[in-house]
């Protein structure tokens, strides 16, 4: 099968770029997914992600691990990451979180011309359908839907409380013109219509309303094997797909967007990366870029969970189950409820220390408790509250495992490898600790699992002891215009024509918040770079 453009991966960034260069009926668009159809009720039902992110069972997982970690105590930690149309889109908490400005006016100043915060808002602008209308910084005119909750817990009120009584302020919108603050999270949900309260993935919102396109064609369960070349240009890919090896040509471009994670390795099984890590796995150097897999960043979490005594939270127990089952039949009518949460309803964007420019540390307060990515269950009714860093210092690396396709990738993230990320996630704990302490929060609060004597040592030792990502992973095929960044400025990989990366492993620094709307917006302007003056900007 021959196309205009072949992209691997239906994940945030491969759904907006199938969708939109399909927009040309003149253009042939191949998307290509190793995962399923995304359209199954644990995608669709917001409060069913309990069951996709521990990924025992995998479903719609990867549920990558990564190497032993030297400073979590030798711990394996635990990757989840989308396995299907909407990629991780599909699998998340649904948080719409674009960042801080000054995170894209750094991207600028690293050389990333034209990707600074006054060039990017466009593009956010067009992918959002927000709830509340259109405004200097929200669009509503995208196919993203985006809004606020339908009906927040009271705990997550209590939540705010908590926060008002440490004089931390409200924000109503974290990506309106001040983050720092505390808040409930917008999500990318449907607010009306017959899909009313189900998830809006990136394929919910974008890929599922293309696919009658006769120029697009989506394949599923098909593994891409590696990207062919033929005198220094991508041609295709090879994919497996029902048992069987096939060969996909692309006559203009190669678009890789499998991820933090599945773009680098990709890169490195077709020749294309450290030629010590080809070497190592017998794959034949055809062009040696030492930054592939390089450069990976990650948001570190670090949680404190508590039983509940109140029953208006989640809990694994007979009780708590029957009040999931009521209130998914409630969901199935309205579209509202419990089944509607995001479970990280409320957080906030705080500074660690007032002399900074911008909030260093995020909060997403859970109603329910998250223990291990819900791989170690508890029957109590109870809640969580999560803290990372958001810019750390620490990075780390993916490379190769084995030359089988099918081998998961070596992911070491190299977590407090930098001394001041540690230092940082302590003061971030010591104000999340007097936040769980607050008057609000006293009707709830039950016994705290984990609880220790409250030094700084047996803070630092639990860190180390339970701490893990919140799911950003980025950075892995950096985008610059340095001759030492993987992809230029314009998602181009470097050395080798006819191929893109266009996803979060392009990002040449990991942003204030939440990764997965930053990363539509990367497709949407890489879609505008492709293909220009197609598709006007939102008034």
């Amino acid at each position: 099968m021959e196309f205009d453009y072949v992209i691997v991966g239906g994940g945030s960034a491969g759904c907006v770029l199938a969708a939109r260069l399909s927009e040309d009926p003149d253009t042939s668009v191949c998307l290509v997914e190793a995962g399923g159809g995304g359209r199954d009720i644990f995608i669709r039902a917001p409060a069913l992600v309990a069951t996709m992110v521990s990924g025992r069972p995998k479903i719609n997982n990867w549920a990558f691990q990564t190497e032993p970690q030297p400073e979590l105590n030798g711990r394996r930690g635990f990757q989840p990451r989308g396995k299907t149309l909407g990629g991780s889109s599909a699998i998340n908490a649904m948080l719409y979180v674009r960042g801080h400005k000054a995170d894209y006016d750094e991207w600028a100043a690293l050389g990333c011309d034209g990707w600074d915060w006054a060039s990017v808002l466009p593009y956010f602008r067009r992918s959002e359908r927000f709830a509340g209308g259109a405004d200097a910084l929200h669009g509503d005119a995208g196919p993203l839907q985006v809004g606020p909750q339908s009906a927040p817990r009271k705990i997550s009120h209590a939540f705010l409380e908590a926060c008002e009584s440490l004089q931390i302020r409200k924000t109503d919108d974290f990506n309106g013109d001040r983050q720092e603050g505390a808040g409930f999270y917008h999500v990318t949900q449907f607010q009306d219509g017959p899909q009313k309260g189900e998830r809006c993935s990136a394929a919910a919102a974008y890929l599922f309303p293309a696919m009658g396109r006769p120029n697009l064609t989506v394949l599923t369960r098909a593994l891409t094997e590696k990207v062919l070349l033929e005198d220094g240009r991508a041609t295709g890919v090879q994919i497996k797909r029902r048992g069987r090896l096939e060969g996909l040509k692309a006559r203009r471009e190669v678009i890789l967007s499998a991820g933090a994670f599945g773009s680098p390795q990709l890169l490195m099984l077709s020749g294309i990366g450290p030629a010590v890590e080809l070497a190592a796995q017998g794959i034949p150097v055809l062009h040696d870029a030492p930054g592939v897999g390089q450069n990976l960043q990650d948001h570190l979490d670090y949680v404190l969970s508590y039983r509940s005594r109140r029953r208006d939270v989640v809990g694994l127990n007979p009780r708590g189950l029957a009040r999931l089952g009521k209130a998914g039949l409630r969901w199935r009518k309205t579209g509202q409820g419990l089944f509607a949460s995001p479970m990280a309803e409320s957080g906030a964007f705080l500074r660690s220390d007032p002399g900074l420019d911008r909030p260093d540390l995020q909060i997403h307060f859970v109603i329910g408790i998250v223990d291990e990515h819900m791989r170690k269950l508890h029957l109590s009714d109870g809640y969580s509250c999560h803290i990372c860093v958001l810019r750390p210092e620490s990075t780390g690396h993916v490379g190769l495992q084995s030359a089988n396709p099918a081998a998961p990738p070596r992911i070491d993230p190299a977590f407090l490898s930098d001394r001041r990320d540690l230092e940082a996630l302590m003061r971030g704990a010591r104000i999340m600790e007097q936040i769980m302490e607050a008057d609000a929060l006293t009707p709830w609060r039950g016994a705290q699992l984990y609880a220790h004597d409250g030094s700084d040592a047996a803070l630092e030792a639990d860190i180390r002891a339970r701490a893990d990502t919140i799911y950003h992973p980025v950075g892995t095929c950096r985008m610059g215009a340095d001759s030492d960044s993987v992809v230029d400025i314009e998602a181009r990989v470097r050395g080798v024509d006819g191929l893109r990366v266009v996803d979060a492993s392009i990002m040449p620094k990991l942003i204030g918040g939440n990764t997965n709307a930053p990363t539509m917006m990367m497709a949407e302007k890489v879609a505008d770079l492709i293909q220009p003056g197609l598709r006007p900007m939102p008034s």
